[in-house]
């Protein structure tokens, strides 16, 4: 881990290998310029609960994504730090997709009254969700959706695409 600017003397919420030990089979830890502005993102737009925030860290759920936003700063010895620091793109060519957790029209109307960035408007798909694109201030990219129409009937034999 790298540079830490957290005053010297402030106790964190809890050991890093307590929160470790607690963090499900799949999360994401996504690096950002800006813990404060991006958790305001993600508790704003998203409706996450926000466990821990300071300079260095914040721990937010998204739904049943638990998500870790370490500052930039704390990485300072990574090998793609200078990549990040000199402003290259985050998150190009990744998407976080969360179903079921939020409407994506309510994240559309949060996004939007809180100046974040909608890439695509919520509406229904072709793969059965209804879910609209967003972006964090740092260019990581939500699908934020819900089942809709047919995708929410039961499984089973289905019809064969017309030609």
């Amino acid at each position: 881990m790298g540079t830490k600017k957290r005053p010297d003397g402030t106790v964190p919420w809890m050991p890093g290998f307590r929160y470790g030990a607690l963090l499900p089979e799949l999360s994401l830890n996504l690096i950002v310029r800006d813990s404060e502005r991006a958790v305001a993102f993600y508790r704003d737009v998203l409706d996450a609960e926000v466990h821990y925030q300071d300079v260095d860290f914040a721990a937010v759920r998204v739904g049943a994504a638990e998500v870790m936003l370490h500052a930039d700063h704390t990485h300072d010895t990574h090998p793609w730090h200078d990549a990040l620091a000199g402003g290259e793109r985050r998150g190009l060519g990744a998407q976080v997709r969360l179903l079921g957790a939020r409407d994506p029209d309510e994240v559309e109307r949060r996004a939007r009254e809180h100046g974040a960035e909608v890439v695509l408007p919520a509406e229904n798909k072709g793969h059965g969700w209804r879910e609209v694109l967003v972006r964090d201030p740092d260019g990581y990219e939500w699908a934020i959706g819900v089942l809709a129409g047919a995708a929410k009937g039961p499984f089973g034999p289905q019809p064969a695409p017309q030609s």
